[in-house]
């Protein structure tokens, strides 16, 4: 019973190997402020929730012809139409009073005190540093409190 157990779990990573890693996923935003999110890839298939975020941050995590499998900061997946997705990378602040700094340096004058699910689109991105903006705010941000971001994804 063992060895078929451990056979399973094995046999499960090999199939999905990033189930448990996040290194090189696919992340892009959301075109418009009303996006329909399908339990399968068809027009006709049932509307799970309605995202109603523009610029909402989602990675990709399977393809069907012009559907892509979205997953959210919270883990939910479901099926978005690609015509509804942007090539444009921002982030999602997933931590309360995240300080938005004028200079990559927390000895920097802080600007701002945001909220959790807060968007910014990225300019530029260290491994510990990026540059964000929206139509509130503009400046550098500690990557630690930002979702949609690979581990060390460098943005120029």
């Amino acid at each position: 019973m063992k060895k078929i157990i451990f056979f399973i779990i094995f046999f499960s990573l090999y199939i999905h190997p990033q189930a448990f890693s996040d290194t090189n996923i696919k992340y892009l935003s959301l075109k418009n402020n009303k996006v329909n999110v399908r339990m399968a890839p068809s027009k006709t298939s049932p509307i799970k929730w309605v995202y109603e975020k523009k610029n909402f941050p989602v990675a990709i995590v399977d393809e069907y012809y012009n559907w892509r499998k979205v997953k959210d900061f919270e883990n939910d997946y479901g099926w978005v139409h690609i015509s509804q997705l942007s090539r444009k990378r921002s982030v999602l602040f997933i931590e309360d009073e995240t300080l938005v700094f004028k200079k990559p340096t927390i000895f920097s004058q802080p600007l701002y005190k945001l909220q959790k699910q807060n968007i910014g689109l990225i300019e530029k991105c260290s491994l510990d540093w990026c540059r964000i903006k929206n139509t509130d705010f503009k400046g550098w941000v500690k990557r630690k409190g930002l979702w949609g971001l690979n581990k060390d994804e460098i943005i120029k």
